[in-house]
């Protein structure tokens, strides 16, 4: 793989390390204006955190990204559906939609 998809795989896990550590109260808000439980948060949290941690390893080992990397897009397209359902301004869709591409990707230079 080459050095952008690198950098690229270390965006995605910077990026959800931030909203998921030091932006922890809108997470809270948004899975609350989303109808989701105290559950899935914490479910979707580790899983993020899990994945974000396996991008991060992919560096040096190259087969354990593509995994990850589908269903990170899978969470960002499902944080999509939720933006949706609840009627967010574009701009709210806008981080999850950025992650969503940077994740099909790193997916695809990893197939």
């Amino acid at each position: 793989m080459d050095n952008f998809t690198h950098v690229v795989q270390l965006a995605i896990a910077i990026s959800v390390a931030f909203v998921w550590i030091l932006r922890f109260h809108n997470v809270e808000k948004e899975f609350n204006q989303f109808g989701l439980s105290l559950v899935t948060r914490s479910f979707v949290g580790f899983s993020k955190t899990v994945l974000s941690t396996l991008l991060v390893v992919g560096i040096w080992y190259p087969e354990l990204v593509f995994i990850p990397a589908v269903l990170m897009a899978f969470f960002m397209l499902s944080a999509q559906f939720f933006h949706f359902k609840i009627k967010n301004p574009f701009i709210k869709h806008l981080p999850s939609l950025i992650l969503l591409i940077l994740s099909l990707y790193v997916a695809y230079q990893s197939y």
